[in-house]
């Protein structure tokens, strides 16, 4: 049994410590949010907070967030800037197939909380890697901007 903070719950699952943080958010905890996309961490779509840390879930050991809070896009959305980033993904109408956004919206959460004040260049080095099937990249961009305000970071 591995002891997990998901979202600020404990949760014990019976998995073998090797198993992908993902499948486990996924098909243990039901937390079905965070995304399959490619499985070699080359996508994104994964992607969930570990301490605080954007991480790629589908290469994670689940033993490796042992003792560790994990933040998924379900918890996000209870955080006020976790509220910031999602009512500027909305004003800005980012979503086209939606697959990529759960990731696009914790890589730009994690972003912002180290850095409430991103120029676009950082904003763009920061999602590098995130992949966009219906390359909605400048809205993401503009959507990061506009949470950065809402959140009272860019002026």
């Amino acid at each position: 049994m591995i002891t997990l903070t998901i979202n600020g719950t404990k949760s014990k699952v019976d998995a073998d410590p090797g198993t992908p943080l993902l499948w486990v958010l996924r098909d243990h905890l039901q937390l079905t949010g965070t995304k399959y996309g490619c499985g070699i961490a080359q996508c994104g779509a994964c992607t969930v907070h570990l301490d605080g840390r954007a991480i790629r879930s589908c290469v994670t050991p689940v033993s490796m967030a042992s003792g560790k809070q994990v933040t998924t896009i379900e918890g996000l959305a209870e955080t006020s800037l976790g509220k910031s980033v999602q009512s500027a993904w909305q004003e800005v109408d980012v979503p086209q197939c939606g697959y990529c956004q759960s990731g696009q919206i914790m890589a730009a959460a994690a972003l912002l909380k180290d850095n409430p004040h991103p120029s676009e260049s950082q904003i763009s080095a920061a999602m590098d890697g995130i992949l966009c099937r219906c390359g909605t990249y400048n809205g993401i961009r503009s959507a990061i901007l506009r949470a950065a305000q809402l959140s009272g970071g860019a002026k």
